[in-house]
């Protein structure tokens, strides 16, 4: 396994599995880097996530959306940007690429042990291990 630092980042694929991307923590930010875009979350969201999907006890929808589109309640999505998270509102780091926190976090959760993810084409959910 991969250490997920610059160097040595963790290899990971999107839950639909359509995307692979880069993912590794730089200082205090999760930084993903996928097709030449760069998104940037707070590092904390790694196990701020975990601690939260611990708190469902069951399967969470992923929700992923962009910035721009509203968030399914109750999602990983709406919990990244809740004003009652952890950080208080977007774990999201850049204005303008905020979102999509339930499509690049719950990969990272899985790698590391922490979650259960559904994988193809319609994988919607993730879980605590």
């Amino acid at each position: 396994m991969t250490m997920g630092t610059r160097p040595d980042p963790w290899i990971l694929t999107t839950p639909a599995g359509d995307t692979t991307y880069r993912a590794f923590i730089e200082g205090d930010e999760l930084i993903c880097e996928l097709d030449g875009a760069t998104l940037s979350y707070h590092a904390r969201s790694i196990y701020d996530l975990h601690e939260w999907l611990v708190e469902q006890g069951d399967w969470v929808p992923l929700g992923g959306a962009d910035e721009h589109t509203e968030a399914t309640e109750g999602s990983v999505e709406a919990f990244g940007r809740s004003d009652g998270n952890p950080v208080g509102g977007w774990f999201g780091l850049r204005l303008g690429q905020r979102g999509q926190f339930g499509v690049y976090l719950p990969p990272v959760l899985e790698r590391l042990g922490l979650a259960e993810l559904e994988h193809g084409e319609h994988a919607a959910r993730v879980r605590a291990i």
